[in-house]
């Protein structure tokens, strides 16, 4: 089987229920995130403040390159602007399943603890309305690569035990 990467704007649940999801079909789970902070010996927000967007992307890309090598059927979870990156997306598309996890930025502001809006450089700083604010443009900037994905998602109406459902669902379906 093809490994199911999922993909969507930061803080969208793509972690949450890539654990969950992994879970549910007995196979191993994979954060690229979590990857990168092991391979670089820190954190994504320290590589991103201190050595640059470029070179965090292509931390990632490594990881991603990583993950493909192994191929071995996956929940992958994916950081937020690393479909954006290069030819990511179709890379993924091209070895495995691909589920943009679509929500508002309403929604998300909601689900990001202030631990998670400290952890991401790009949320630093930014009161509610301004969140929202940056979220609705950086969202529609990445729409065009997270619409590539073989599946795409409203996450809005559903639980997380509805979207693990109906991810599993549709890609049994499909065969």
């Amino acid at each position: 089987m093809k490994p199911l990467f999922l993909v969507g704007y930061m803080g969208c649940g793509k972690s949450t229920l890539g654990r969950k999801l992994a879970r549910r079909l007995g196979v191993d789970f994979i954060d690229t995130d979590a990857l990168v902070e092991e391979r670089e010996g820190a954190s994504v927000a320290d590589v991103f403040r201190y050595e640059g967007e470029e070179r965090f992307r292509e931390a990632e890309r490594r990881v991603l390159d990583e993950v493909i090598a192994g191929a071995s059927f996956a929940v992958v979870s994916t950081g937020g602007g690393l479909p954006t990156w290069r030819d990511n997306m179709p890379c993924m598309n091209a070895v495995g399943h691909t589920v943009y996890l679509r929500r508002s930025p309403e929604q998300i502001a909601r689900r990001l603890s202030p631990y998670g809006r400290r952890k991401r450089p790009r949320l630093q700083g930014l009161d509610d309305e301004q969140l929202v604010a940056f979220m609705r443009g950086d969202m529609a900037a990445r729409e065009p690569f997270y619409a590539q994905a073989s599946l795409v998602v409203d996450c809005d109406p559903m639980s997380d035990d509805e979207l693990v459902e109906h991810i599993v669902q549709t890609f049994s379906d499909r065969g």
